[in-house]
């Protein structure tokens, strides 16, 4: 009897462990120090926000995968294969017909190709279908209070989302998104819902979780706001020099354009058409199975890094807009 009580006490003191590992946030300091902040500032009521913070939970499943290392996929003919296949651009197709007016619409009044309003959505949900399963303020709560690497960042985007939730009259307890707590059919974190979400169909409400419309008409503002240039080229084409100018290729997150097409140009290399001269652009370089493909990436493809800083995420976004767009225009 006294050894089956020790490997009791024994489980006991294994399993206490992992108890504490999801406890709720009502008493941790650092929420209580947002509390303090958004009833000052915000004039939000003390006691809701304390209950809202002892219902958010620490995920341990969304510190795992922030420490993840992202996935190996370090050629893009392997990346490409993920976004350009049949069944994506079906479905894609699929939805352009679906919200053929809205994107239109949204087409007419941003400048932004409705094909590329799709692949975002495409790339960031698969059209909606896989939107994330986490609690919204348990995958912000877990990263602002125990993720101490990007606590900055994650505290800011815990303010904003309650602040949103607040004044769409939602229940923040309620609504579900990714582990890093990005939001409905096109991924928005609360601060970017709301600053560019709009109510597009003119309910009165900007919706991106269940509204098409609105989430189309705000991946459009999104574009809008952060410098699309109607009616310009997202990339060229190009053959490189003998030698490519280090300086003049993206590498990791230099992805802003610095050169302009006559400089491109004068250090060798070769792009059809030439369009303005003056205008920017920086040099990808991407890897297929037996060599290397070159591209300028212009303006319109840097306000595309801009959902997701990665020259691979933008070209699957474009050529995917491509494949979409190709038999859909009337």
């Amino acid at each position: 009897m006294h050894t089956l009580l020790k490997s009791a006490l024994a489980a006991a003191l294994m399993v206490a462990p992992l108890a504490l590992a999801q406890p709720h946030y009502g008493d941790n300091p650092a929420a209580l120090a947002v509390i303090d902040q958004l009833v000052e500032e915000e004039g939000f009521d003390r006691d809701a926000l304390v209950a809202i913070m002892s219902d958010a939970e620490r995920q341990e499943s969304i510190i795992n995968a922030m420490n993840r290392p992202a996935e190996k996929i370090k050629a893009w003919h392997e990346y490409r294969k993920i976004f350009l296949n049949d069944q994506r651009i079906r479905d894609g197709q699929q939805f352009y017909r679906d919200n053929r007016e809205a994107l239109k619409r949204a087409e007419a009044e941003t400048g932004v190709p409705a094909e590329i309003i799709v692949a975002i959505i495409g790339v960031e949900t698969l059209y909606g279908k896989i939107r994330g399963s986490y609690r919204v303020i348990d995958a912000l709560s877990t990263l602002a209070f125990d993720y101490p690497r990007r606590s900055e960042f994650f505290t800011s985007e815990l303010k904003h989302y309650l602040i949103l939730t607040r004044d769409q009259g939602m229940d923040p307890l309620t609504p579900v998104g990714s582990y890093a707590g990005a939001m409905g059919y096109g991924q928005f974190m609360p601060s970017s819902y709301r600053n560019y979400a709009i109510d597009f169909d003119g309910d009165g409400k900007a919706d991106i979780w269940e509204n098409k419309t609105d989430a189309i008409g705000s991946v459009a503002n999104y574009f809008v706001e952060h410098g699309w240039q109607p009616g310009q080229k997202v990339v060229l084409s190009a053959e490189p020099p003998a030698e490519v100018p280090e300086e003049m290729l993206s590498r990791g997150r230099k992805l802003k354009p610095r050169y302009t097409l006559s400089e491109f140009a004068a250090a060798g290399f070769e792009f059809k058409p030439q369009n303005d001269d003056k205008a920017m652009a920086i040099a990808i370089e991407f890897e297929q199975p037996a060599s290397l493909e070159y591209w300028l990436g212009l303006e319109n493809f840097y306000v595309i890094t801009r959902y997701n800083h990665s020259a691979m995420y933008a070209m699957a976004v474009y050529q995917l807009s491509m494949a979409i767009g190709s038999g859909m225009r009337e």
